[in-house]
């Protein structure tokens, strides 16, 4: 595909520490618990039927979010939240100590359009990563857009969606305060001037050019006051040329038979094809193809919605397509448009035991992109798979990000692990060879840590991987406060990486510990599957498993143990919360999917229906009422000291979720433990989030979960 870019923060620099940091230590082992008297949330007399079975919803009017009376409850909660916090007398050190350790130079991977290479970079505590460009690797970088002047509050962000055919122009986009809606907007390239192309309600969208404009997904705009939560219907494909008003713009494809059905478009590199990916929900899509030198209608390549197939690259009228038919850990299939039936497809890269999680082209190569035990590998092939090379990686951990266009000689991709903070490296297509764009100097020595993978089994018996992370020569006698994360679902694999922020824990003598929790795609679409639908407890039993395998090792004990996870991940949290409140000392549910039997009535939340199954489906109903966080909050019992954390502009997740379930968790919580929820004004789901944001609050979860463990916590300067 031509220019199909997403920036995020995909590389780090570091400074180097100009001393040895100052260290002294809280050696409170035990601290007062600090009172809470939580506001009184009313109910209603809500009662829904499913299928016979009747279900209260006494907090259905906080789903309303633009309500006066549920903006009254944000506002009392939120005092009764950072009134508890502000009593944590190490929390500002906390803050300073996170605010050093991310002030540091950061830079994402170059790519070439034209002329030009194109980079993001933050000089440290920029609210928003800067995007510059400059002219061949040599040439003196400048700024192209820079987010940070678009709102005093850092909360814009922007991204560079797609270069035209020529590279004169470039279609980006722009989001506020943390909400998925896009504002796509057009710049020429050499003389950064901005044009006049506005376009609306974007979500969910590339923008590929094909001639003087070009193709992007929407949606109808919103009903006033319900844009943030009414359920996203008719995602279709528009074209839009360059220069006239969106009103002008040409519906290319929706399906109005099935408006619950995404729709998202790519042009081939070549500018033949516009290929369509027609997907119900976050499994299985159909795939279609539109001949851009006909005039014709797209036609399907691959029926929905069993399968997923992703077409990589096309050379002429053959397809190369990364596909899951008839292997479930992906294997690379080439098909002609001319003769497309199964018996005519020609196998370029077979399965392996190992997972192929993706696929990509540049300077006239594939490369083929595996997971070997939730660890990154790469190698690259001729188009026709033969002369299979190993691209050699400085160790082991995760590789992202190599690819590009045919003409390119030179190729960037990033590695990162938990010790080893995000390098750039430069790929030479000619030579094969590797070797370092962005060097770092590091602000903490990595051979302090040590980063290891176990095995452990499930309740049936299943072997689960999971990743640890602490001081090397840490004592295992069960004192060590634990940070257990996961997230298991929707098929997206959690592998090493680098978070300056986990420093926060390591430092202190804390532990990090990341399963592979089935739903996962760390090992194939069987591993998913194993974890999705009526299989969702697998899920819930590998993550209760991880927590009890670090108690058994000495690891950690249930006093010392937080859970943390987020969007589906919260929904983890919450599940295992309510189903082992013994088990763990202190939960994060994040921005969680906790109401399992409306989920689907919110924004895009009818997506996850192949993931989780629906209320509306009387084989789904009792499997989901079986686990929703927010259905099994049961009175009287003690539940661990919990901060859920949610966002008044997520649209994704909406924050009724976690509206609703903190009232419950309240009026239901027996104990001295306290359960809060802390809510971001202006802020999403999580992308574009200002740093500023992002160090307020990672220092209240890390204040909360020192203080609810009774752990020590020593004050780093420098």
């Amino acid at each position: 595909m031509k220019h199909l870019f997403f920036f995020g923060l995909i590389a780090f620099v570091f400074t180097a520490c100009q001393s040895e940091p100052d260290i002294t230590e809280n050696d409170m082992t035990s601290y007062a618990k600090i009172p809470v008297s939580y506001p009184e949330t009313r109910t209603s007399d809500q009662v829904d039927d499913y299928h016979g079975t009747a279900v209260p919803d006494p907090y259905r009017w906080l789903e309303i979010d633009t309500a006066a009376e549920v903006e009254s409850w944000v506002t009392t909660q939120n005092e009764v939240t950072f009134g508890y916090l502000e009593q944590i007398d190490f929390r500002d050190e906390i803050k300073e100590r996170l605010t050093n350790l991310l002030n540091y130079p950061r830079l994402s991977s170059p790519f070439r359009a034209g002329d030009y290479y194109f980079f993001l970079k933050n000089d440290g505590l920029q609210n928003q990563s800067v995007i510059y460009f400059q002219n061949g690797l040599d040439g003196e970088p400048e700024v192209f857009i820079d987010p940070n002047t678009w709102s005093e509050e850092g909360t814009t962000a922007i991204n560079l969606m797609g270069f035209s055919q020529d590279d004169r122009y470039v279609a980006f986009s722009i989001a506020q305060a943390g909400s998925d809606w896009r504002q796509i907007r057009v710049m020429e390239v050499a003389t950064k001037t901005e044009l006049s192309d506005r376009l609306d309600w974007v979500k969910f969208s590339t923008a590929t050019w094909h001639e003087d404009g070009f193709f992007y997904s929407r949606y109808p705009e919103p009903a006033k006051g319900q844009e943030y939560s009414a359920d996203n219907l008719y995602h279709s494909i528009f074209y839009h040329k360059l220069g006239t008003d969106q009103s002008e713009d040409q519906l290319v494809y929706r399906d109005e038979e099935n408006p619950e059905i995404n729709h998202y478009g790519g042009v081939s590199e070549d500018g033949r094809y516009l290929i369509m990916y027609a997907a119900p929900g976050t499994d299985g899509y159909a795939t279609y193809y539109k001949d851009l030198e006909e005039d014709g209608d797209f036609v399907q390549l691959f029926d929905g919605y069993s399968n997923k197939n992703s077409v990589i690259h096309n050379i002429g009228t053959r397809m190369l397509v990364l596909t899951d038919i008839e292997a479930p850990k992906y294997r690379l299939i080439e098909v002609d448009v001319n003769n497309p039936a199964p018996e005519n497809w020609k196998t370029i890269i077979p399965e392996s035991d190992d997972l192929l999680q993706g696929a990509s082209t540049g300077g006239g190569y594939l490369y083929a992109n595996y997971l070997e035990k939730a660890t990154d590998r790469y190698y690259r092939y001729n188009y026709d798979g033969s002369d299979k090379q190993e691209i050699a990686l400085p160790g082991t951990g995760t590789a992202s990000g190599l690819g590009g266009e045919e003409d390119d000689e030179i190729l960037f991709y990033n590695f990162t692990s938990f010790i080893y903070p995000p390098t750039i490296f430069k790929y030479n297509v000619v030579t094969g060879q590797s070797e370092p764009f962005y060097k770092t100097e590091l602000q903490f020595d990595p051979d302090e840590y040590e980063e290891k993978q176990v095995f452990y089994p499930s309740k049936d018996g299943t072997l689960v991987s999971m990743f640890i992370v602490h001081k090397k020569g840490l004592e295992m006698d069960g004192s060590n406060p634990t940070y257990l994360y996961g997230y298991g679902g929707f098929n997206i694999s959690l592998t090493p990486g680098f978070k300056a922020t986990l420093l926060v824990l390591l430092e202190n003598d804390g532990v990090y510990a990341v399963p592979n929790l089935r739903g996962g795609g760390e090992y194939g679409e069987e591993w998913h599957q194993g974890g999705m639908l009526h299989n969702k407890q697998n899920v819930f039993d590998d993550f209760i498993a991880a927590a009890e395998y670090l108690i058994e090792e000495g690891y950690t004990s249930s006093e010392k143990l937080a859970i943390s996870g987020g969007s589906n991940g919260g929904l983890l949290v919450g599940a295992c919360m309510t189903q082992r409140p013994d088990l763990f000392a202190v939960a994060f549910p994040a921005v969680g999917v906790m109401d399992m039997l409306r989920y689907h009535e919110f924004t895009i939340g009818s997506a996850w229906i192949p993931e989780y199954g629906s209320s509306a489906d009387p084989e789904h109903f009792q499997n989901l009422l079986g686990y929703s966080p927010l259905h099994n909050l049961e009175e009287g019992v003690s539940y661990p000291a919990t901060m859920v954390t949610t966002a008044d502009h997520d649209d994704r997740v909406v924050p009724a979720h976690s509206f609703k379930f903190a009232a419950q968790l309240q009026a239901s919580h027996q104990g001295e433990n306290p359960v809060l929820i802390r809510i971001e004004t202006d802020a999403g789901h999580g992308a574009g989030k200002p740093i500023g944001k992002i160090i307020d609050e990672q220092a209240d979860r890390w204040s909360f979960f020192f203080y609810n463990t009774d752990s020590p916590v020593k004050y780093i300067q420098g």
